[in-house]
């Protein structure tokens, strides 16, 4: 029996449904086979694995909306130093390349392999400034100690009496520094150059030490305000304003419009001036966010590492009419990569 088609042999005296005579002596009727949907097996597997990645991205989105507008304190884009600026650029980026992608199909589809490798070649390079600028976000955000770290981050929610002991114990850890990790700044090469293997130098006490004429006036004035913050924070009698003066001594929550995607927020933060500080900061409802923002945007960022290898990949082949099949596959999983970068720029960089 075959497939496609099936052949029914009917009597002399055959009558169609409504009992009239077909007309034939030996009539027959073929059936014909009628595919249920109309796709190759690849994009079929293609849709069924973004299906299972639509429901994760959406159980991540809505996770993060319930956590978002249900706390009860949620940081500003530019207290956490981040730039919606940067994020527009970013979202720009990826919809070029999503519209590179779609001519590199076309240009294989007319079998011009040429053109559509030039049109692929451009789509992995707006793919790698993607995550180049994501990159630069993060450097941002590190130099900050914006980022989930256990058994604490650098961040506390609120200037009391755990932040003050979080803020002296730093302070002990740089009156211990090994002589390998002194900042260049505050080297002695007389010093340093006869330490032996151990050896540890009193940070703090060598930027006390250190001439004028070596530090800007910046550092300068950063130094004093460093020095009544150790007299502060050696007060066994601190209230809790003292604290919520040594934490805007540290790092001030940066105003709208300050430089906050550079790295440097409103530069006059102590840890700004001596990066090498890298005291505890107080950023209210910072800890939730920093686990949301990097948990999203570095699933997305994986998702954005796979679709470039795969672009990779596909460079090294003749990307003619034969291949148009796994170019639309490669294209169908890019456009669900930027479709979920388009909810998460507004969600994390807007509200």
């Amino acid at each position: 029996m075959n497939a496609s088609a099936h052949s029914i042999p009917h009597d002399h005296d055959h009558h169609d449904a409504h009992g009239h005579d077909d007309g034939h002596g030996h009539g027959h009727i073929t059936l014909q086979y009628q595919p249920g949907l109309p796709l190759s097996r690849g994009k079929l597997i293609m849709w069924l694995f973004l299906s299972t990645e639509i429901m994760f991205f959406a159980a991540l989105l809505g996770s993060y909306v319930v956590l978002r507008f249900g706390a009860s304190v949620w940081p500003k884009p530019h207290h956490v130093h981040l730039s919606e600026p940067i994020g527009a650029f970013n979202t720009f980026v990826l919809i070029c390349s999503s519209v590179t992608i779609v001519l590199a199909l076309e240009a294989a589809r007319a079998n011009k392999a040429s053109v559509a490798k030039m049109w692929m070649l451009l789509t992995l390079l707006l793919g790698s400034l993607f995550l180049g600028v994501k990159a630069y976000e993060y450097a941002a955000k590190f130099s900050h100690g914006i980022y989930p770290a256990r058994p604490h981050s650098r961040i506390y929610e609120r200037p009391d009496l755990y932040y003050g002991s979080a803020v002296r114990a730093r302070l002990d850890e740089l009156r211990k520094v090994p002589v390998a990790s002194v900042p260049a700044v505050l080297r002695d090469a007389s010093t340093d150059s006869a330490a032996k293997a151990g050896d540890t130098v009193d940070v703090l006490k060598r930027l006390d030490d250190v001439s004028a004429d070596k530090l800007t006036a910046e550092q300068q004035a950063a130094r004093g305000r460093l020095q009544q913050l150790q007299k502060m924070v050696a007060n066994p009698d601190q209230q809790m304003f003292d604290m919520a003066v040594v934490a805007d001594q540290v790092m001030p929550l940066a105003t709208e419009g300050a430089d906050h995607g550079g790295g440097h927020g409103g530069g006059h933060g102590l840890n700004d001036t001596f990066p090498w500080l890298r005291l505890p900061a107080v950023i209210p409802g910072g800890n939730m966010w920093a686990s949301t923002y990097f948990l999203l945007t570095g699933f997305h960022a994986i998702h954005v590492a796979v679709g470039l290898l795969v672009f990779a990949i596909m460079l090294t082949w003749k990307l003619d009419a034969k291949r148009a099949g796994g170019i639309e596959n490669a294209g169908l999983y890019w456009h669900f990569v930027d479709l979920v970068w388009i909810f998460l720029f507004p969600l994390m960089y807007l509200f």
